[in-house]
């Protein structure tokens, strides 16, 4: 297939293969965040497939015979998953993704009439047909063949999903441009609810004004980025369970343990932010290993994670006591956070009460 020259012979019928693409693709970011997780659930396994079957029936319903070529093979590797032929790997779920996001823009360049060829298509089928044909042994491998061949870097961690290019330093307008982005998605969950609005810029500044306290020891920039989409997983359930105000049941405790991983997950999806995707993912980690969502122990917590953890309790406890007033409420929630001594990292907690101090003597 020449790649670089196909035609849109129906228009139509690729903006309707988009609009579905879309919607699956959601599925499958999520399916492969609960994978991550759990690799044994056989729940997303069966989602998975699901959604790329109804990929490649709607590419051909559309007529859009590249997207069946590049769905077929990762609907043959599923069906091996299914089978328990294969195992699940962090490794395989970011080649998955990554087929997912070459598809979407492929999409988007041809609505477009704008070239292909930096989307390297033609070597993103050719390994996932590989990937296809591998024994059990071999599929890590040939995962990591197929990022390195489609996006020029050879995956080195997977512990989060490290995106091509992302070693390459973005220029200062770049990162700019994010942290606005960023921002903009925080202040939308901000608009979910009354209780919620300010605590963008009330987590931020105590966050930083911490670090300063601390001597700095996290990078501004990515403690700003971890701030702004730490609770964005919540808009990945739904709002009767995060923005419930009765008791929660055990079923909506469980739901909300998984929105520091969707946010995580979508975080180190964007180049360059892969520090602040790890913060993110261990924001509610606790130093004695109770926390989740992998019930990390203390050593194991990056320093964002920890100062982000106290931060956020500390907006939590300061609505919850809100009627007290402004420094009542801020001196019940500095004594329940100091009451905590197994919840937080202790190191954070003077450099934290030093701030508190002084706010609240201004």
């Amino acid at each position: 297939m020449d790649w670089n020259h196909l035609l849109v012979l129906d228009a139509a019928g690729l903006q309707d293969f988009r609009e579905g693409l879309a919607d699956h693709a959601t599925t499958i970011e999520r399916e492969v965040a609960r994978l991550k997780r759990n690799p044994a659930e056989p729940m997303p396994l069966v989602e998975l497939f699901r959604a790329f079957h109804n990929i490649k029936g709607d590419a051909a319903l559309c007529r859009v015979e590249w997207a069946v070529e590049l769905a077929h093979p990762i609907e043959s590797v599923l069906a091996r998953l299914r089978s328990g032929e294969l195992l699940f790997s962090e490794l395989l779920g970011e080649a998955i993704l990554l087929a997912v996001d070459r598809m979407e823009m492929a999409v988007e360049a041809l609505l477009q009439r704008k070239p292909l060829e930096s989307l390297r298509l033609a070597a993103l089928l050719q390994a996932l047909q590989r990937l296809a044909a591998q024994t059990a042994g071999q599929m890590d491998l040939a995962a990591a063949g197929l990022i390195e061949a489609v996006t020029g870097f050879r995956p080195t961690q997977v512990s989060l999903p490290a995106r091509g290019g992302s070693v390459i330093p973005k220029s200062a307008e770049r990162v700019a441009e994010d942290l606005r982005f960023f921002r903009s998605l925080a202040l939308q969950l901000e608009s979910r609810s009354p209780l919620l609005r300010g605590r963008t810029a009330r987590n931020l500044r105590l966050a930083q004004d911490t670090n300063r306290e601390a001597g700095n020891l996290i990078d501004p920039v990515q403690l700003e980025a971890a701030v702004y989409i730490h609770d964005i997983g919540m808009m990945f359930l739904p709002e009767s369970v995060w923005l419930k105000v009765e008791r929660l049941t055990d079923a909506d405790r469980q739901a909300l343990h998984t929105h520091p991983g969707f946010a995580a997950e979508w975080l180190a999806r964007v180049e360059g932010w892969q520090d602040a995707a790890q913060m993110v993912l261990q924001h509610h980690e606790m130093p004695d290993g109770a926390g989740y969502p992998n019930r990390l122990p203390h050593e194991a917590i990056c320093n964002g994670a920890r100062l982000l953890a106290i931060v956020d309790a500390f907006e939590a406890v300061m609505q919850k006591h809100r009627h007290r007033g402004q420094n009542r409420s801020a001196l019940r929630a500095i004594a329940e956070i100091n009451a905590c001594d197994n919840q937080f990292a202790p190191e954070w907690i003077g450099p934290f009460n030093q701030v508190i101090r002084r706010a609240l003597e201004a």
